[in-house]
């Protein structure tokens, strides 16, 4: 296992190190680097099976590295500041650490890397096996009055319905009815990047701003634009839930 080791503070590098030596001793360091600029370039033309990141780097913050490397090895975040997690879900990060980390939860990280990575590489042909032969729907086609608009997909922020109407809500935040219902319109959805959160709420996962615990043991989502009714995730959903905004879906 070859690693990049991303993080400017020297004892959280050292610490990394220590564990690295401990429980994987035949893992390579490939590189210590310090910067989002300095990954940038290496990650150009060096591969790795696993980045170790901290969020706040020496010259900003580490997410802006996914913008800059189209394809990025697996990612283990380790930070002290508990409010990136979602930031770090988002961009797909395999695991989320708050240092101090400890031995079991590095382990259980790495090996939950390991995994994904072997899964990854299992399903990459089958992936695009899949991407030929199952299509989902790449626009909506909606009234407005006289006119007939086009809504791309990946422009639109959730679905939802209300008094027995289906309306979409933009990334922009266009409100249009829609004559589909929400069963049909999430058999047409890529299920990677849209999640029925409710029976009345599916939402990309790009619109999700905030996730909180919620009374008995349901989760309370924050939707970008904001939505004018409470989303709440079911206990019997949020296993799926939480699968999903991982990224880990079979």
């Amino acid at each position: 296992m070859k690693v990049l080791i991303l993080e400017d503070e020297i004892p959280a590098q050292m610490q990394l190190k220590r564990l690295l030596s401990v429980h994987y001793p035949d893992a390579v360091i490939a590189a210590t680097l310090d910067s989002v600029d300095k990954a940038a370039r290496w990650l150009t033309s060096h591969s790795v099976d696993l980045i170790f990141m901290d969020v706040e780097l020496s010259d900003g913050i580490c997410f802006e590295l996914f913008n800059r490397i189209p394809v990025m090895p697996p990612v283990i975040i380790i930070t002290a500041y508990e409010h990136y997690a979602l930031a770090a879900l988002k961009k797909s990060a395999v695991d989320y650490l708050l240092k101090p980390v400890g031995d079991p939860e590095f382990v259980t990280a790495v090996e939950k890397c390991c995994k994904k990575s072997d899964k990854s590489q299992d399903l990459q042909s089958l992936g695009m096996l899949m991407s030929q032969t199952q299509d989902y729907k790449q626009r909506f086609v909606v009234k407005l009055g006289d006119q007939i608009i086009v809504v791309n997909t990946k422009d639109i922020a959730y679905f939802y319905s209300e008094e027995k109407s289906t309306y979409i809500m933009t990334k922009e935040g266009k409100h249009l009815l829609s004559d589909a219902s929400l069963e049909s319109i999430e058999e047409q959805l890529n299920p990677h990047e849209f999640f029925k959160l409710s029976r009345s709420c599916i939402a990309n996962i790009s619109a999700i701003s905030s996730i909180s615990r919620h009374f008995n043991s349901r989760l309370r989502i924050e939707l970008q634009p904001p939505l004018n009714q409470h989303v709440l995730v079911s206990r019997q959903r949020v296993p799926a839930f939480m699968k999903w905004i991982e990224g880990d879906l079979d």
